[in-house]
């Protein structure tokens, strides 16, 4: 045992392996704990992924100290924990940046954990605003999701994100700049509901509030200043100079302390238009024609509401919004509603507008861009149930004032993995 200022730790050597779904089951071993002592706090979790050559697993780090179980928060562990492939691995846990940076460990021991990557996960929002905990599953294909992906439990109660695999497209309206993203991440299948932003924040802010229909519409007239917190009062909240940073009792902010997912928060333009898009480059993401054709209005009647197939209503001279207790033939659409995209996410075209993270600014060829840093807007994608089918196109941006409020802005959830 070496003894770290107030730290003290113990070298432990685990070994041993994890079965798993099928006949070609990866298995962990040879796990070994080492600190680097004397010169850093930090700690080496190094073992061995053995699985077939095309497989990638997850990995969960469950920490001990003798038989008291340790709370690592997920900000003090990085390496190999996501999308592993097989061979000889690294966790590193920080010490400094967890709750038992001065307490004496002496009996320090890991339990390591794998699974093919799981690709849907659901957060339990059942228990509401008062929760200190929201239940975390994960599923391996959409036909383990109970009652289904397109169950109403997963629009109104519980929160559905599909996992994104990291990769290269080309992003803008003319898909002309090579932007690649190199973490996988998990987005929201449907835009976050009225019901959903009810049981996290207790707050219903929407326009659009016929009981009947509510829980299932997405939540709107949200600024992003709502969502994340306001610069002006609290200028720490400024991605990307503050990174994820988040204002204290926001919505991110409650569902990131209630499930321990630091990362969750808005997805940025990238990973908007890399999920929307799902492997297309053309102008919607249902991958007919090309960028320059089949982009008209009738295009989008499958795809998504807008201004002609519900979002307004024709008087007999102009289109104008539907009144507030509207049922969800007009206006918002209930989620889910329309075709999905390749990859199983719904209403990536239409419905709300849906904020992202990045300040305004031109695109350019990148890896994993977090967008400008001097503009006093944000970026807004998708379109909404008033628009022509023109402005609600994969590559589609809109320059937005965060302190905007209207009745067709909302949002999806991201959760971006170490």
């Amino acid at each position: 045992m070496r003894q770290v200022h107030l730290l003290k730790m113990a070298v432990t050597v685990l070994a041993g392996f994890l079965a798993l779904h099928a006949m070609s089951e990866p298995t962990v071993s040879d796990v070994a704990v080492r600190q680097r002592w004397p010169w850093s706090r930090l700690v080496d979790i190094d073992y061995v992924v053995t699985c077939e050559a095309t497989q990638r697993v997850d990995v969960t780090l469950t920490a001990y100290n003798g038989v008291t179980r340790l709370a690592l928060p997920e900000t003090s562990l990085s390496g190999d924990r996501y999308t592993v492939g097989q061979g000889t691995k690294r966790i590193v846990w920080n010490p400094a940046l967890s709750g038992h940076t001065n307490e004496v460990i002496t009996q320090f021991r890991v339990e390591l954990t794998a699974e093919l990557c799981p690709l849907y996960l659901v957060i339990d929002l059942t228990d509401g605003s008062t929760a200190t905990n929201y239940p975390v599953t994960t599923y391996q294909t959409a036909a383990d999701v109970p009652g289904g992906i397109t169950n109403d439990l997963y629009k109104t109660t519980h929160l559905l994100m599909r996992r994104i695999i990291n990769g290269s497209f080309m992003m803008g309206e003319s898909v002309n700049y090579n932007v690649t993203l190199t973490k996988d991440y998990y987005i929201g299948v449907y835009e976050v509901t009225q019901k959903q932003w009810q049981l996290v924040t207790g707050g219903t802010p929407s326009w659009y509030n016929n009981a009947a229909y509510s829980a299932t519409r997405p939540v709107e007239r949200l600024r992003y200043t709502d969502i994340r917190g306001n610069t002006t009062d609290n200028p720490t909240v400024n991605w990307p100079l503050t990174g994820h940073y988040v204002k204290p009792n926001t919505f991110f902010d409650r569902l990131r302390n209630r499930t321990g997912f630091m990362t969750c928060d808005l997805p940025t333009d990238a990973q908007w238009e890399y999920a929307c898009r799902a492997g297309t480059s053309t102008y919607y993401n249902d991958g007919l024609g090309t960028p320059s054709n089949l982009k008209t209005n009738a295009q989008m009647d499958v795809l998504g509401r807008y201004k002609y197939n519900g979002g307004h209503i024709y008087n007999g001279s102009a289109w104008v919004a539907p009144a507030q207790n509207c049922t969800d033939v007009n206006g918002p659409a209930k989620v889910g509603s329309y075709l999905p995209n390749n990859w199983g996410l719904y209403d990536m075209h239409g419905n709300i507008y849906e904020w992202v993270l990045d300040q305004w600014g031109a695109l350019a060829h990148a890896t994993d861009p977090v967008g400008a840093t001097n503009s006093t807007y944000r970026v807004a994608r998708a379109g909404g149930y008033g628009n022509e089918g023109d402005y609600t196109d994969s590559g589609q941006r809109t320059a937005l004032d965060p302190i905007m409020l209207g009745d067709f802005m909302g949002f999806r959830v991201v959760r971006t993995l170490p």
